[in-house]
């Protein structure tokens, strides 16, 4: 009987030549069976890749059965040009049984280290194809695959294995003299490939580059690579299918490392003929859709420069980096920034894969590729804007799954100012996919089996963790957003709790308004706010009882966040109701001219009851007047005015009294006193808009003029009486 035939392929990871290669030699050998560099534990999943609905680039995903799947997952992705995927494909296709035979991810966990990290190996184990090529001057390892690889060894007869004698004999090469730490993986990758001789007469081994002189005839004895794996601890993983995305294909530092290109690797790959003619065609809708002007003549002008380039450079075809040139000359006209879209758009690519719906997974990330469905709103690889109209039932629901989301650390899309929409039934969201999403969803999947329900779980555990006031209220809202009123209820009974024990007023300002919000977004969403409405008013009464002594004896910097919080305070209050905006009113006039408060704050007091009509401008005028007295230090008055003007000089403006007085205090301030105040000034009035500053600068510099313009004389003798002296002295004479 003879010896079975192992056929090693040794390729480069997401490797278009080597992918073009190891299908040729498959369709050569028709071997029985077909070997793979992966974990084992994904060998039941190997037959979905016979299903339309999973599409690369697509990933292998482990992790632990138990503890904290985030902690520990690891991904093994494969774009359509990946050697690997090529490989399970034919297979598949062929009813040929296909293996992965890679150290298994259960013992590499057990261990603390990542199964597909290759992070921390050297760059020749990393990509060994690729440090042949930079040793050959080659910039693209496509490159030196094409010129050197396949048209200098493949024979007349067309062998579909010679590329990959020539590989292994580099390889061998490369490896002699180096020392590396792979020697469970290959010990493990020996005991399968055995194993398979034994029950087939071919094998084909698809594996990187860098294993084939370990994997090759003669092989160690048997005993020696089962030493090497005894004792290894193992412990349970999970594995399914998840997305991926060309973007994170080209910044990938694991399993294979990434390439820079994937976009064009998968042209190049797919492309049936006149592959440089296609990229170009392809380049040109790009630019023209952002509406720039590149016309049929400019495509054919940028092939012939490709072209060109590659015979200057002595290849046989052009590659990237000569359709890149001829793409910056020709249709950019060397403007970087288009240069730069292209390569976002389609060197990189924004491609993100499909699996199916059924795909083994927890059922957390079931509901929520059911309820992406339902609701027509698929992830997708790029960044886009969505605006939702929460009277649209749809986007309400699409609004509640993106809140849900955010409360499970699944940050999908995060909330944007929406500019172009009017009042509060619009939201803004800017939507990003991440494949590595999938590992913070099967995290989640602890919390529950749906998205509600997790989210709910979710926020409880929040509100129990919770550890100030702010951070409770900032959830009241999340939840309801969210739309969970298992949680709503739950979470604002965790408020009131703290609100009871919380006695720091201060505290309770920074709570008040994302309640006063929450109660806006309810009105809006229809939810019955009641009982938060409640919580509501309570937290303003505590705030009005305890406010004196909050705002007085206060230091600068304590003044400064006092007023925050009283700005903050005061623009939700509204939000409440009418009523309540006068209970504050009033609570801010009780102390607006206290002795004991802060300069800064008795400004920004005067103020609020100034624009609200609280006080009229001669009351605001004395006590101005008081504040800027000579027997007041001047950082009071200058404090006092900055919180009076803060947010805008429109009030100097529109009242000329004030502007007077706070003239005529500026010009009577002390020189030894100046530089104190001075810094003071400029971060008061340097705050407001340019237009504001130059009006004030132009109506004092009138008043200036105006008084210091000369009376009228009352004839023209008294007219001439006033320039007789300077004519007197430029002659030289005098009177008498």
């Amino acid at each position: 009987m003879s010896e079975p035939a192992v056929h090693l392929l040794g390729i480069r990871h997401h490797g278009p030549g080597s992918a073009r290669a190891v299908a040729r030699a498959l369709e050569q050998v028709r071997p029985d069976i077909v070997l793979i560099e992966g974990p084992p534990e994904a060998d039941p999943l190997v037959a979905w890749a016979l299903d339309d609905g999973l599409r690369p680039p697509v990933a292998l995903l482990a992790y632990p059965s138990s503890g904290d799947a985030a902690a520990k997952a690891s991904f093994w992705p494969f774009g359509e040009f990946s050697p690997e995927w090529q490989a399970i494909r034919w297979a598949v296709t062929h009813e040929v049984p296909v293996r992965f035979i890679d150290l298994p991810a259960a013992i590499r966990f057990a261990a603390g280290s990542d199964p597909a990290d290759e992070s921390t190996v050297d760059s020749v184990r990393q990509d060994p194809i690729g440090e042949l090529a930079s040793a050959a001057g080659y910039d693209d390892p496509e490159r030196w695959w094409e010129d050197v690889v396949e048209h200098q060894t493949s024979t007349v007869d067309g062998d579909a294995l010679a590329p990959f004698e020539a590989i292994a004999a580099a390889m061998g090469a490369v490896r002699q003299g180096t020392s590396g730490d792979d020697e469970r993986r290959e010990a493990y990758m020996r005991q399968q490939i055995r194993a398979a001789r034994k029950a087939f007469a071919t094998v084909v081994v698809v594996c990187g580059a860098w294993h084939v002189p370990a994997l090759t005839d003669p092989l160690p004895p048997a005993a020696h690579d089962t030493r090497t794996l005894k004792g290894l601890a193992r412990t349970k993983v999970n594995l399914t299918w998840v997305p991926w995305t060309h973007g994170r294909l080209a910044s990938w530092r694991g399993y294979g490392a990434g390439v820079t290109s994937p976009g064009w690797y998968h042209h190049l790959f797919t492309a049936p003929d006149r592959v440089i003619e296609r990229w170009l065609v392809a380049v040109a809708a790009v630019l023209r859709a952002e509406g720039l002007p590149v016309s049929s003549a400019h495509v054919i002008e940028a092939v012939r420069l490709a072209q060109a380039l590659a015979t200057l450079r002595g290849r046989p075809l052009a590659g990237l980096a000569e359709v890149t040139d001829a793409t910056r000359a020709v249709l950019c006209d060397g403007d970087e920034l288009r240069v730069e879209l292209v390569n976002r758009r389609l060197v990189i690519g924004e491609r993100l894969g499909e699996i199916p719906a059924d795909t083994p997974g927890v059922p957390l990330a079931r509901d929520l590729a059911a309820t992406q469905k339902r609701l027509r709103f698929p992830p997708s690889a790029g960044t886009e804007e969505k605006r939702l109209d929460l009277r649209r039932e749809i986007d309400a629901d699409r609004s509640r799954l993106l809140h849900r989301l955010r409360l499970l650390d699944v940050p999908w899309g995060k909330p944007v100012e929406d500019r172009g929409g009017r009042g509060t039934f619009w939201e803004a969201w800017r939507l990003e996919w991440q494949p590595e999403f999938a590992v913070d969803v099967i995290a989640a999947s602890a919390y529950g089996a749906t998205v509600p329900a997790a989210a709910t779980t979710r926020a409880v555990e929040l509100a129990g963790a919770a550890n100030t006031l702010g951070e409770v209220s900032r959830l009241v809202q999340r939840c309801l957003l969210a739309d969970l009123p298992g949680a709503f209820g739950r979470v604002l009974r965790a408020l009131s709790d703290r609100m009871a024990l919380d006695t720091d007023v201060a505290h309770l300002m920074d709570a008040l308004p994302e309640l006063a919000r929450t109660l806006r977004y309810g009105d809006v969403r229809g939810t019955d706010v009641a009982s938060l409405r409640v919580v509501t008013a309570t937290m303003l009464t505590r705030i009005r009882v305890g406010f004196a002594a909050a705002v007085t004896g206060l230091d600068e910097d304590a003044a400064r966040a006092m007023k925050e919080r009283v700005d903050a305070v005061h623009s939700a209050v509204p939000l409440l109701s009418e009523e309540a905006l006068g209970e504050w009113l009033d609570a801010v006039a009780k102390v607006a001219d206290r002795a004991d408060l802060p300069g800064l704050l008795g400004g920004r007091f005067a103020r609020l009851l100034h624009d609200a009509g609280r006080l009229d401008r001669d009351t605001v005028g004395r006590r101005l007047g008081a504040v800027l007295t000579v027997g007041v230090p001047p950082a009071h008055g200058a404090a006092w005015i900055e919180g009076f003007v803060a947010g805008g000089g429109l009030v100097l403006l529109h009242d000329e009294p004030l502007l007077r007085l706070v003239d005529s205090w500026l010009q009577g301030i002390p020189a030894g006193n100046f530089d104190e105040v001075l810094p003071l000034l400029r971060r008061t009035f340097g705050a407001f808009p340019a237009p504001h500053r130059r009006a004030i600068g132009e109506r004092v510099r009138r008043w200036d003029s105006a008084d210091a313009a000369p009376a009228e004389p009352a004839g023209p003798h008294e007219r001439g009486d006033l320039v007789l002296p300077t004519v007197e002295l430029l002659l030289g004479v005098g009177r008498g």
